[in-house]
């Protein structure tokens, strides 16, 4: 079985994993997909002139108003695209999509939705290839209230138990309660989980975070200038030019903060930050460089004034591709102990 979100790589050293394959499914499984995502009006106005949608419902709230919706109404394609994507921790194992046979938009959605998705197995193929199976499954989101605001039926390739080309024998799923990638609900469905419990947190363990995230120097330019950043080693490829002392790289902040969101996945229940210390970056990233980041929990201890959570302290290292250390730090972080938060109230 592979409901099991990491694999072992040594002795206290784990990789993040994710994905189905084809001999863990079964007919009428149903998965919700957490987490869920906010949609706003802003996304909805990007998504339509991006992609040169001219219909002005979408983005004219003058004529919205006149019409029966009396707002924008959000783009049916960015729904789509939100709850394909949404489901993507389950289905990674995905081959490809071999197509849609309906996509029906049962509510409207609207800027200050909340939107949810659920993915039903309503037919397997074992077929003839010996890398993948054919895998029907119908997608529904939701929103915030509970209403179906769209159904997707689909067909899909889903690779087989250890044909995926991330699949390796010598890495073996780390078969632990606390790695489970899943916890039933009151319906029989599965939950997608999201993070590892206080208690679940071992002082000397390694988590090797999944997949990576490259940059280039557009998305770099386009952060340091939302930042303010005047500096135009940042923004300006004419003086990058003039001056090739500074080498094009990446916002130096933007890697912080990069580096930091790729932990999310196992410190998916961290309260909150409460700081950095020790942050080292010993050499640039460059534009088109891949950043990956692997973390070791240093201790763990009881909080004295929040007795639903602990405290852990966090040593977080950013690696490019090729092995490169571009950062270190050390965080304290504030975790929901097992049974505490607002995840069984929110649908987690």
């Amino acid at each position: 079985m592979s409901m099991y979100g990491y694999v072992r790589l040594g002795a206290g050293r784990y990789r993040e994993r994710f994905g189905l394959r084809f001999e863990d499914l079964r007919e009428g499984m149903r998965i919700h997909h957490r987490p869920g995502i906010d949609v706003s009006q802003q996304d909805n106005r990007e998504d339509a002139v991006d992609l040169i949608n001219n219909a002005q419902l979408h983005f004219d709230s003058h004529y919205a108003a006149q019409t029966e919706w009396k707002r924008p109404l959000g783009v049916s394609t960015m729904t789509v695209q939100r709850l394909l994507g949404m489901t993507s921790r389950t289905w990674y194992a995905r081959h490809r999509l071999l197509g849609i046979n309906s996509i029906a938009m049962t509510h409207p959605v609207f800027g200050g939705d909340t939107l949810y998705a659920t993915s039903s197995i309503v037919g397997l193929n074992s077929g003839t290839d010996p890398d993948q199976g054919l895998v029907s499954v119908t997608i529904e989101g939701s929103n915030q209230h509970g209403e179906v605001v769209c159904r997707i039926d689909c067909r899909m390739e889903v690779y087989r138990g250890g044909r995926h080309p991330e699949d390796k024998v010598e890495e073996q799923p780390a078969e632990e309660e606390r790695f489970q990638l899943y916890h039933k609900a009151e319906d029989g469905a599965l939950i997608e989980q999201t993070g590892l419990d206080f208690e679940d947190l071992v002082p000397g363990e390694t988590f090797v975070h999944w997949p990576g995230r490259t940059f280039d120097f557009a998305e770099s330019r386009l952060h340091a200038l939302r930042s303010l950043e005047i500096n135009p080693r940042w923004s300006d490829e004419a003086y990058l030019r003039d001056y090739p002392t500074f080498e094009p790289a990446i916002f130096e902040p933007l890697v912080l903060g990069a580096v930091t969101a790729l932990t999310t996945r196992t410190m998916g229940r961290v309260v909150a930050n409460l700081g950095w210390t020790q942050i080292e970056l010993p050499r640039l990233v460059r534009p088109g460089e891949t950043l990956y980041a692997e973390s070791t929990i240093r201790n763990v201890r009881e909080s004295h004034s929040r007795p639903t959570q602990g405290i852990a302290e966090v040593e977080t290292r950013g690696y490019v591709d090729g092995g490169q250390l571009v950062c270190r730090y050390q965080r304290a972080l504030l975790v929901y102990r097992r049974g505490a938060g607002p995840y069984a109230k929110a649908g987690y």
